[in-house]
């Protein structure tokens, strides 16, 4: 079992193994009544699939659905609600999830479809599909992306799939960060899986995925977005509606409070396949050997770094990768392979923020 305070994080490049191995270590099944009704929140914002960085990877689910259903926990359903302007229907098409379906016996809810009734909280009502509330124990499982209005989005907004259309328009026209924070305190998460391997740099409906081969698992949405936030480089005060929510008592966004487990490392060496604004961000960078988890928080602290304009300053080279080991360049290193270096970057993988300051530092 895993407390409310704690985090998981699992490295690899197999999704389906690695989430039925953050599964063992934690255990859900032991809160779960047998023929309670399970109900999967992905992210199929659009119909794009998951290599774009935009979607939930079907081999979370699968490996979800095969978890569950090896501890008797069959009855499961997946329920989604892509953006105005897509059909969920196309997505669940697109993404994999009908092909998930057909061969898990899980039916598909499309939320875009459902009733909804209204619910109130500090004055302020919401619209909330009525599936999202029917279900016993639900699972969300957000991807870890940026957002050009929020800059990113993790569990917390993906709550945001399980109200009407003309709710999201709503939402919009209140800013975002209130009605996503008020929501949260509404809709009760029973476990957060964030999809962590391949999001996309900075929009939501993806096309600059970067590779991180992670997975985190908690149970505090809250607690899991300020982490999120923070490997993405982006402090609390950056995504106002984690600091709201918290306020509002749907969780705690203190890291100090938590409980944080690595349960393995990203040591193999891959080959890297970054898109076009990746490879731009990394025309600053020497790599050799270097672990995606590591890579990828470069990539997303170089991303930081170009917002503010620091990007063109650095005149030393960004040196990456376990063929590092035990060596010393003239230039920055990135990572704990890097440690001989006079100027690196402590981690395993390092965090996206503590690269941020410290290139901020040199310049």
């Amino acid at each position: 079992m895993i407390g409310k305070n704690g985090i998981r994080i699992i490295y690899g490049d197999n999704p389906r193994q690695m989430v039925k191995a953050l599964l063992e270590a934690i255990r859900p099944e032991e809160e779960i009544d047998k023929g309670a009704l399970i109900g999967i929140k992905p992210n199929l914002v659009v119909a794009k699939p998951s290599s774009s960085g935009a979607t939930t990877s079907p081999e979370i689910v699968a490996g979800l659905i095969e978890y569950l259903k090896s501890k008797g926990r069959d009855n499961i359903v997946i329920m989604e609600s892509s953006w105005v302007g897509d059909r969920t229907s196309e997505a669940f098409r697109v993404c994999g999830y009908e092909e998930l379906s057909r061969k898990y016996n899980v039916p598909l809810i499309d939320l875009q479809k459902d009733k909804y009734s209204e619910y109130e909280i500090n004055g302020l009502g919401i619209n909330i599909c009525d599936h999202v509330k029917k279900v016993d124990y639900l699972i969300n499982i957000p991807v870890l992306k940026g957002h050009c209005q929020t800059n990113m989005t993790c569990a917390l907004k993906n709550m945001k799939g399980c109200i009407p259309n003309f709710e999201k328009r709503r939402f919009h026209a209140m800013g975002l960060h209130k009605p996503i924070a008020y929501l949260n305190k509404l809709i009760k998460h029973d476990l957060i899986i964030v999809d962590g391997m391949n999001g996309d740099l900075n929009f939501e409906e993806g096309g600059n995925p970067v590779r991180m081969n992670m997975i985190i698992a908690g149970k505090d949405p809250v607690l899991i977005d300020a982490y999120a936030a923070h490997l993405m480089g982006f402090g609390i005060d950056e995504v106002p509606y984690i600091a709201i929510a918290a306020g509002i008592g749907a969780g705690n966004a203190d890291l100090a409070y938590a409980d944080i487990v690595e349960i393995n490392k990203d040591i193999v060496s891959r080959k890297l396949t970054p898109s076009r604004r990746v490879q731009q961000l990394a025309r600053h960078v020497v790599e050799d050997s270097a672990c995606s988890a590591c890579y990828g928080s470069l990539i997303h602290a170089l991303e930081r770094l170009d917002e503010k304009g620091l990007l063109k300053k650095p005149k030393d080279k960004i040196y990456i990768g376990q063929g590092y080991k035990n060596r010393r360049c003239e230039g920055i290193g990135i990572g704990n392979c890097t440690s001989g270096f006079e100027k690196y970057v402590k981690g395993c993988p390092p965090k996206v923020r503590d690269i941020v300051e410290y290139m901020e530092s040199l310049i």
